[in-house]
C-alpha cells in the first residue's frame, strides 16, 4: 500500500513545479502586454487634445498681438545733413515695404509673439525650448522653429557667401531660399512662415497684384542725355524725403523690363515652389534665414521685433559705390538693354544731381536705413560684417559671426582656400559634401568700366552718410 501510494502521487509531485513556473511566466507576460497596450492607447488619445489646446493658445496669442499703439516718430533725417549734402530726393520713401503700412503703429511695450508663446529667438547661446511656441510643430528628425538670427542685408554685400560659409557649422541650420516673409508675405502669418512649404497660394499674376504691382508696369523716369559737367559738385534735392519734386514723375515700382525696386525679377518676387521655409533643427542648433531686402524695408524692423525682440540681426555691408556698380552689373546680365550706369546715376548729368530714387543708389545710404532699425533693436543685437573682409579674411569675419551667435568657433582658416580665377574664397568642404565648393558662376562677374568722374561724384555723395554710419556703428569700414 505504501508502495502503491508512492507510485500514484510521484508523477504529480514531479510535474507540479514546472506547471506553476509556466503559469507564472504567462501571467507576467500578459500583465506586461496589457500595460504596453494601455500606454499606447492612452498616448494616442491625448495627442489630438494637446494639439488642439496648443492651437487655441497660439491663436489667442496672435489675436492679442493685433492690438497696437502709436510709437513716437524718431528724429528726422533732416538733422543728419552734415557737410552741405542735403537730404534725399523725390522717391526715397520707396524704401517702404510693398504693402505700404506705417511702421509707427506698433505695440512696442507689448509682449512679442515669441514671448507670448513661451519661446526665445535670440539672446546668449542656449538650448532651444522644445515646449515653447517656437517648437510646437515636430515630426521626423528635428523641430521647425522661427529664426533666432536673420541676415537682413544688404543686397550685393556678400550675404549669400556668409550664409554658405555658416552652413558648415554643425549648430547652424538655415532656410534654403530667401523667404521674403517680412517684406512680401507677412500677411500669411508667423505659423505659415515657420511650418509651411514654399508653395505659392496665388498665380503669378495674382501674386503681383497682391504685392501692389502691375504686371505691365513701366518705369517713368527718363534721364537727360546732356553731357556730364566735371565742374559742378554733386547735388541732392533738399526737399522733404517723402515728397516728389513738383512736376516730376514718380518711378513705377516695376520697370519695363520686369524688375522691381530692389532689383529682383518678377519670378524672384514670387515665393519659391520647392522645399520648406524653415528647416528642422535639433537641440542646441540655431535657425537662420537671409533676405537682403529686409534692411531697406521700412516695416521689417517692427515685424521682426513683433516676432521676437531678442532676434539677432546680421548686416553685411560693402563700399556703397562698388555695391551700386555690382548691383547694376547683376541687372545688366539679365537685361542687357537697360540704360547706362551713368545715365541712371544722375537725374541730370549736367547738374550732377544724384538720383537717390534709383535703388542701386538708395540701398547704399546705410545710415538712413540703420536709423530705422535702431528704433526697435539695440546696437548690441546687430552685427555688421565687412563684405571686403569677408573676401580677404573669411575666417576672421566668420569668427566674429560665430561669437555673436554664441557658437563655438568651428569654422576656421582650414575651411577655406582662395580661388584666384574668381577672386573669391571657396570652401574646401561644403555642407553635406566631401568636395570643394565655390559660389555659383554669377559670383565674380566683371564690372563694366565706369567713368572715373562718375565714381568720384558718387564717393563725394556717399561720404557724409558713410561718416554717419561709422559713428553709429563705432567702426570705420575704410570706404573713404
Amino acid at each position: 500500500m505504501e508502495y502503491s501510494l508512492l507510485r500514484t502521487h510521484h508523477p504529480y509531485v514531479l510535474s507540479a513545479s514546472p506547471v506553476r513556473r509556466k503559469l507564472a511566466l504567462f501571467g507576467i507576460m500578459l500583465v506586461l502586454w496589457l500595460y504596453v497596450l494601455y500606454s499606447c492607447v492612452g498616448s494616442c488619445a491625448t495627442v489630438p487634445s494637446l494639439r488642439a489646446d496648443r492651437s487655441r493658445h497660439e491663436d489667442a496669442g496672435l489675436r492679442s498681438g493685433s492690438e497696437s499703439r502709436s510709437v513716437p516718430r524718431a528724429r528726422g533725417w533732416e538733422d543728419y545733413d552734415q557737410t552741405g549734402v542735403g537730404v534725399f530726393s523725390r522717391d526715397l520713401h520707396n524704401v517702404r515695404g510693398d504693402d505700404g503700412t506705417d511702421v509707427r503703429t506698433f505695440p512696442r511695450d507689448a509682449e512679442t509673439e515669441t514671448e507670448r508663446r513661451g519661446g526665445d529667438a535670440g539672446g546668449e547661446r542656449r538650448s532651444p525650448v522644445h515646449s515653447g511656441g517656437l517648437s510646437t510643430f515636430s515630426s521626423g528628425s528635428g523641430t521647425k522653429r522661427l529664426p533666432q538670427a536673420i541676415i537682413v542685408g544688404v543686397k550685393k554685400g556678400g550675404t549669400r557667401a556668409l550664409l554658405e560659409f555658416l552652413r558648415v557649422h554643425p549648430d547652424v541650420r538655415a532656410a534654403g531660399a530667401e523667404p521674403h516673409f517680412f517684406d512680401r508675405f507677412y500677411d500669411n502669418g508667423l505659423e505659415w512662415y515657420r511650418t509651411t512649404r514654399n508653395q505659392s497660394r496665388h498665380s503669378p499674376k495674382e501674386a503681383l497684384l497682391r504685392l501692389g504691382h502691375s504686371p505691365r508696369g513701366t518705369r517713368a523716369a527718363v534721364h537727360s542725355t546732356q553731357g556730364l559737367s566735371t565742374s559742378s559738385p554733386p547735388k541732392v534735392s533738399e526737399k522733404c524725403p517723402t515728397q516728389a519734386s513738383k512736376g516730376e514723375k514718380k518711378r513705377a515700382p516695376v520697370s519695363e523690363r520686369g524688375l522691381f525696386a530692389d532689383g529682383t525679377s518678377k519670378k524672384n518676387h514670387l515665393i519659391n515652389q520647392n522645399g520648406d521655409l524653415m528647416p528642422k533643427t535639433l537641440e542646441g542648433q540655431i535657425t537662420m534665414e537671409k533676405t537682403p531686402s529686409y534692411f531697406v524695408t521700412r516695416e521689417a524692423p517692427a515685424r521682426i521685433y513683433s516676432m521676437s525682440r531678442s532676434t539677432k540681426l546680421i548686416v553685411v555691408v560693402r563700399d556703397p559705390v562698388t555695391r551700386a556698380i555690382s548691383d547694376y552689373t547683376q541687372t545688366l546680365s539679365k537685361k542687357p538693354d537697360i540704360p547706362t550706369f551713368e545715365s541712371l546715376t544722375f537725374k541730370n548729368r549736367t547738374t550732377g544731381l544724384i538720383d537717390t530714387s534709383w535703388s542701386a543708389i538708395q540701398i547704399g545710404i546705410y545710415a538712413k536705413h540703420l536709423d530705422n532699425w535702431l528704433q526697435f533693436f539695440p546696437m548690441k543685437q546687430i552685427l555688421f560684417v565687412s563684405g571686403e573682409r569677408l573676401i580677404s579674411d573669411p575666417a576672421g569675419e566668420l569668427g566674429r559671426v560665430q561669437d555673436f551667435l554664441g557658437l563655438k568657433r568651428i569654422i576656421t582658416d582650414k575651411h577655406f582656400y582662395f580661388n584666384k580665377t574668381k577672386g573669391f574664397p571657396c570652401l574646401k568642404k561644403a555642407e553635406g559634401s566631401s568636395k570643394p565648393h565655390c559660389l555659383g558662376k554669377t559670383k565674380g562677374r566683371t564690372h563694366p568700366n565706369i567713368n572715373p568722374e562718375v565714381v568720384k561724384r558718387l564717393r563725394d555723395f556717399y561720404r557724409p552718410f558713410n561718416m554717419k554710419f561709422y559713428q553709429m556703428t563705432g567702426h570705420n569700414f575704410g570706404w573713404d
